[in-house]
């Protein structure tokens, strides 16, 4: 959540004065009022919707809401002589991708400017994970001498006076010397070369994700046209990122104009994109989804009061129940809507909570606390009286997670067409915890984390069982790599299984994390987990080239290899750039 605040005179030119009423509705909205001045109105921002962090984009979607706004379109004049950006190939070992727009007609102050460092900076903290994903760049275009490149130079051939320094710095003296240099260093700290933009006088603009260049790199209210840019790995997030700035600059009355973006292999393509994206859905859907009855115009309205136009198109319907079928126009800056079932929610929000009516249901039944649930909430209040802190990662992975731990494992359960870079389900948990542990190296040490959860795996994986589990390589020096045996294995039914062919499993990992962890400290935890829960367990020795030779074991309970503990090897942490000893264990649930 993001606490927005908006200067209370410019909100009220452009929605209306603000009454009791209106900021109900705005709370209706999904942004919640935070506090109201005689200068200033802050409201709650959930992650969902980054496309509200402006005062443009904020305006009209409340606009929008109140029935005063149509559904939002851009114009994008085609780009001029040499509005060109090349993406050279020495840019994609570090940062390969990036995305530009230049807009026009500009009118800056000093609010405005400081509106567009502040929504630059939300984007930022958001949807760019503290510019880890994503970063953004404003520059005046009448600074730079277009087409302009992204490359990737050494460090040390890096030279140049960034924003609020006194002096040229080079690119490893920037991330050692210039505050915000210190604060994101570690983004860029591991890298052989640094990404650059530069123009065709081969002035830098800037060293992304870093800092912009004091030469070009700063607007100010003499600044009439902008080149902006968006750079990180994600193509699908760059795109939506700029979009949602292109929105707000639209709205601020600059007049946007596309770039040609020159890929090499990976493709040339004309940035930005501002186009609405398709989804079709079944208004009969959205009714058993919501319990309440819907007419086509109704449908549209409430949708337009959100900002989707919808239409529709005929034809019975294949969704839930058959029936009738349209088709929303999903927002180019909306990043929230992947699914029908997010129109549900669309359509709920702009229909009102209050509206609807509570119902009994005509049933009789007697509650009681879920097993599994109750196991679980049991072993988490143990392990945080141990010191560890739970964690909660999604079921969705990258190919390239996995292998960092599990190099030569390729039996993977993709998604089709994720709408992220997560695109295979996860096949342990471990992998989920250290991926934590590297996203947060800059955190106190020690780190004592713990996660609960499913896991997923082929139904038919059964042959090459061997130490109770599944063979899936080696490292090359006579060590093998296996994974936790199955319920399928153990001749158990999966959940799920018979319906989708897909095992789902809970898992239990725990990982500790500091400069003196060692296998002894972790036993010690899990001989308390197990007194408190009473289970009787030994530990015999294997080889797993997870783990360092000689400090590995797996867990036996009643005769069953239920999981692995042991000390991380020097390889997985240094795949995860983890620069502690880290020991972990992960177990199988089902037999508690």
């Amino acid at each position: 959540m993001t606490i927005l605040t908006l200067n209370r005179k410019e909100l009220e030119k452009r929605i209306g004065k603000i009454t009791a009423e209106l900021e109900k509705r705005i709370t209706d909205m999904g942004t919640p009022i935070e506090e109201v001045t005689s200068s200033e109105v802050s409201v709650e921002v959930f992650p969902n919707r980054p496309d509200l962090l402006s005062m443009g984009n904020f305006a009209r979607a409340v606009n929008q809401f109140n029935g005063k706004g149509k559904v939002a379109s851009f114009k994008i004049n085609k780009p001029e002589k040499n509005y060109d950006v090349i993406i050279d190939k020495s840019v994609k070992a570090v940062r390969p991708r990036t995305v530009c727009a230049i807009i026009k007609r500009m009118k800056f102050n000093e609010e405005k400017i400081r509106e567009i460092v502040d929504m630059q900076e939300k984007l930022h903290n958001s949807l760019g994970r503290k510019r880890r994903k994503l970063a953004i760049g404003i520059y005046p275009l009448d600074k730079i001498a277009l087409p302009i490149r992204f490359v990737g130079r050494k460090p040390e051939e890096i030279k140049f006076q960034p924003l609020e320094s006194a002096k040229e710095m080079t690119g490893r003296q920037i991330l050692r010397g210039h505050p915000t240099g210190r604060e994101y260093a570690h983004l860029l700290e591991e890298a052989d070369v640094f990404p650059i933009f530069i123009d065709a006088e081969d002035e830098i603009l800037s060293m992304p994700p870093i800092i912009n260049s004091k030469k070009t790199g700063r607007i100010d209210d003499s600044t009439k046209d902008i080149f902006v840019e968006c750079s990180g790995h994600n193509l699908a997030y760059l795109k939506k990122c700029l979009n949602i700035i292109v929105a707000n600059l639209s709205e601020m009355g600059g007049k946007v104009y596309a770039m040609n973006i020159r890929d090499g292999k990976d493709g040339n393509f004309i940035s930005p994109d501002m186009s609405a994206e398709e989804l079709n859905f079944d208004i009969k859907d959205i009714e058993k989804t919501l319990g309440i009855e819907l007419k086509e115009k109704d449908v549209k309205s409430y949708l337009a009061r959100m900002g989707i136009n919808a239409k529709s198109i005929g034809g019975r319907g294949v969704g839930v129940s058959g029936g009738r079928k349209m088709v929303a126009e999903i927002p180019a800056y909306r990043t929230d809507i992947l699914h029908w079932i997010d129109l549900s929610e669309e359509i709920a929000i702009a229909y009102g909570y209050d509206n609807f009516v509570p119902e009994i249901p005509s049933i009789s039944t007697i509650a009681y606390e879920n097993p599994v649930d109750k196991m679980k909430r049991t072993i988490g209040n143990i392990l945080a009286g141990l010191g560890l802190l739970e964690t909660s990662s999604f079921h969705l992975t990258t190919k390239k997670n996995i292998k960092k731990m599990h190099y030569d494992f390729n039996d993977f359960i993709e998604v089709e067409e994720s709408k992220t870079e997560r695109d295979v389900l996860r096949m342990d948990m471990l992998t989920n915890l250290l991926q934590i542990a590297s996203e947060n190296s800059d955190a106190s040490y020690p780190q004592k984390t713990f996660e609960m959860g499913r896991v997923f795996s082929r139904c038919e994986n059964t042959e090459g069982r061997r130490v109770g589990g599944r063979r899936v390589g080696g490292d090359g020096r006579g060590n093998t790599h296996y994974l936790l045996p199955t319920a399928e294995c153990r001749g158990e039914r999966g959940v799920g299984c018979s319906e989708t062919g897909v095992l789902e499993e809970e898992r239990l990992a725990i990982c500790l994390i500091d400069e003196s962890v060692n296998f002894t400290e972790l036993k010690q935890v899990l001989d308390y987990l197990f007194k408190m829960l009473d289970v009787e367990y030994s530990i015999e020795a294997v080889e797993n080239s997870n783990y360092i030779i000689g400090r590995c074991g797996k867990i036996i309970v009643d005769g069953r290899n239920v999981g692995f503990i042991g000390e991380i090897a020097p390889r997985v942490l240094k795949n995860w750039k983890i620069k502690m000893p880290a020991v972990a264990l992960e177990i199988e649930m089902g037999f508690l």
